[in-house]
């Protein structure tokens, strides 16, 4: 079975960067679409960046202009380079990926990578 495996979390101080990764191992499958998820506590899970196999990238408006996604598509992996990062972004993130099939979407998660934003 496919298992989605993040890294690259840590205590970083407010403006500092960070580069998360995600890489899937498993079986070999093309993902329709891959991204992250952040949930801090108290709130509900919220999307951070996706892209999809046809290149289409979405960023809510806190991140944008901050945080970066890109893939590697020969190693089956997805990065999120976080950039002038707030106290606001701390969070436990979530790789996700999405497969799109005849009968029955499969999403597939991550077990969360903590990013803490303190001085």
């Amino acid at each position: 079975q496919v298992q989605l495996v993040e890294s690259g979390g840590g205590l970083v101080q407010p403006g500092g960067s960070l580069k998360l990764s995600c890489a899937a191992s498993g079986k070999v499958v093309v993902f329709n679409a891959m991204g992250w998820y952040r949930q801090a506590p108290g709130k509900q899970r919220e999307l951070v960046a996706r892209i999809t196999s046809g290149g289409k990238i979405d960023y809510p408006d806190s991140v944008k202009g901050r945080f970066t996604i890109s893939r590697d598509v020969a190693k089956n992996t997805v990065y999120l380079q976080m950039n002038s990062l707030k106290p606001e972004d701390t969070a436990v993130y979530y790789c996700n990926a999405v497969l799109t099939l005849p009968l029955v979407p499969m999403d597939y998660w991550g077990k969360g990578t903590l990013v803490t934003v303190s001085s």
